[in-house]
């Protein structure tokens, strides 16, 4: 699990309660799959999270930073256990991904703050390094741990090795986001073993991957 920075964290006065934080980001989950992005205020997650509108305040300057760390949290609880190879490892890693999307709350924060972010660059910023940057862990793990079994080679141009994991990143963040949530197709275990055949062996051994580890 990676650690989390707060832009707002180095603020002077009293310490931050982590109980506090925790539940005032379950309560803002809550009130978006109950109310929506439009009706959410700060005073509602407020009054469910059982502190001062002026707390909120204090770590989050508007919903909008408060949604994107809330659903943030969620992320973070993706994990790359080592399943033996390239392969096993992202489809691992894919249905973990599929199924956070499924719940309710993260669906419905992860829309409402894409959709804001279109006509507001500064949360657009926020989503890349609270959620997009944190997460190219997972593919900088998987990469690390292959090369290590073999099944990648050594790098040699650290640049492009930088842009090949953003790629990656991109190619599987963007396709299971796309059938999940866009044309709403299920993300089971024959299409995550097709699409982690064309990651790692390329179209050509994409007609054989029926089923996982196949």
């Amino acid at each position: 699990m990676c650690s989390r920075t707060n832009p707002r964290s180095s603020r002077t006065g009293r310490p931050r309660s982590t109980e506090a934080d925790a539940a005032i980001l379950e309560a803002t989950r809550a009130a978006l799959v109950e109310l929506g992005w439009s009706k959410l205020t700060m005073g509602d997650v407020a009054g469910r999270a059982g502190v001062a509108k002026t707390t909120l305040y204090r770590r989050w300057g508007n919903k909008s930073e408060l949604v994107v760390d809330a659903v943030a949290v969620l992320f973070d609880e993706l994990e790359l256990p080592d399943l033996g190879s390239l392969r096993a490892d992202v489809e691992h890693v894919v249905l973990q991904f599929a199924a956070l999307l499924e719940r309710p709350e993260t669906k419905t924060a992860l829309m409402a703050v894409v959709a804001e972010s279109t006509r507001d660059e500064p949360l657009r910023r926020r989503i890349r390094a609270s959620i997009v940057d944190r997460q190219k862990r997972l593919v900088l793990e998987g990469r690390m741990r292959a090369q290590r079994r073999g099944e990648l080679p050594a790098d040699r141009d650290l640049p492009a090795v930088g842009a090949t994991d953003d790629l990656i990143f991109d190619v599987i963040a963007g396709a299971v986001v796309h059938r999940a949530l866009v044309s709403a197709e299920p993300v089971d275990g024959p299409w995550v073993a097709r699409l982690s055949a064309l990651l790692v062996g390329g179209l050509g051994s994409v007609a054989t991957a029926g089923t996982p580890n196949a």
